[in-house]
């Protein structure tokens, strides 16, 4: 996606307004869906409906080279994923007991990510063989897209608990902080400054090519990752499960620091790749384990509700921290974003080890 958005002209600052908003979109629409999930007692309408947008979506946006119709394919991938997540969440969290709940998110990101793994390498494949040719590598992601509502017409939901509640579920869903149990808004408000901390993985990749990296090299480094933490999510889920989320989480964030302190200034191939690999692990460490460990910290009736409340302010603070990301980059070049990220992790960490809150 970035190499592609380059070779249309657009630079660090543009990327950065593109993502914030289509994270912005996707946050809004998380919360307010999985409200509607949870009033109408109903899961599979809304995981089709978001998965079959996101993916004919990512192929639409090669159609045309043009920023205003990047900006609405891209929007509606990030609608397509705010449709869908809460109530696939909630259908995980149902599947599983307290005590598995890391194992079951870790799993789901093992394989999700495994599909991340496999897909770039086809594309590396294909623009070793026709450089350049972003157009033509958008419309073969058709192909996946096919499959997705091909596969979804075999899943089937367990009877869920309706919430009955008055009034408008967009601004009931908005207000759910006002009923939300005390230790689920403490690691919201934990959660939500680490993410004003980390801005769309675009920088980093945008950071490998500055460096001198090919597009191919690129790539490499997003299968690289990928495969780290397709590797480790499972595992690491598992041992949230023996040990307690927090102490993984906070592992998760060890990586992090060490990831972005890195990136502000490496500038060797071989270290890119090591980085990366600290990266993988972070996120095998932190996406899987946050939605287990506060789906343990909400009522079950609100299962949904809370999970994409929880997305929603994560993905208002990704905009906002893409808006910044792109702003120092623009004014004091690339090494301050990384340094102001690892340093504000690190802050954060410090906040979450004196944090008391069950895990």
């Amino acid at each position: 996606m970035p190499l592609y958005l380059k070779s249309i002209g657009m630079g660090a600052l543009y990327i950065g307004v593109l993502e914030g908003i289509a994270d912005a979109i996707s946050g809004i629409s998380k919360t307010y869906f999985g409200k509607l999930s949870d009033v109408s007692g109903r899961r599979m309408p809304f995981v089709w409906a978001g998965y079959v947008l996101s993916s004919f979506s990512k192929s639409a946006i090669g159609l045309f080279v043009n920023p205003v119709w990047v900006l609405f394919t891209r929007s509606a991938d990030r609608l397509g994923k705010g449709v869908r997540t809460a109530s696939r969440d909630a259908m995980l969290s149902a599947e599983a007991t307290p005590e598995t709940k890391g194992a079951v998110f870790g799993f789901h990101r093992s394989l999700d990510t495994l599909g991340a793994f496999f897909g770039p390498i086809l594309a590396l494949i294909f623009l070793h063989f026709y450089p350049g040719e972003y157009h033509k590598l958008f419309a073969y992601a058709l192909i996946p897209a096919f499959f997705v509502v091909l596969f979804l017409a075999f899943v089937k939901e367990k009877p869920v608990e309706k919430k009955i509640e008055k009034g408008n579920p967009l601004w009931n869903s908005l207000t759910y902080w006002k009923v939300a149990t005390p230790e689920y808004k403490r690691i919201i408000a934990v959660i939500l400054l680490f993410t004003l901390m980390n801005s769309s993985d675009m920088f980093l990749l945008l950071k490998a090519k500055e460096s001198g990296l090919s597009d191919v090299r690129m790539i490499s480094l997003y299968i690289f990752y990928n495969f780290i933490y397709a590797m480790t999510s499972y595992r690491m889920g598992i041992l949230s499960d023996v040990i307690g989320k927090k102490k993984i989480f906070l592992l998760g964030l060890f990586f992090f620091i060490i990831t972005y302190a890195g990136m502000a200034f490496n500038k060797t191939t071989w270290i890119f790749y090591l980085l990366f690999a600290f990266y993988g692990l972070f996120a095998a460490c932190t996406e899987g384990i946050t939605k287990a460990w506060i789906s343990n910290l909400c009522e079950k009736v609100d299962l949904a509700t809370a999970l994409g409340f929880q997305s929603t302010t994560q993905s208002i603070a990704a905009m906002l921290a893409s808006f910044i990301a792109g702003a120092i980059w623009m004014s004091y070049g690339a090494s301050a974003v990384f340094l102001f990220s690892a340093f504000g992790a690190a802050i954060v960490a410090i906040i979450l080890l004196r944090e008391r809150v069950i895990s």
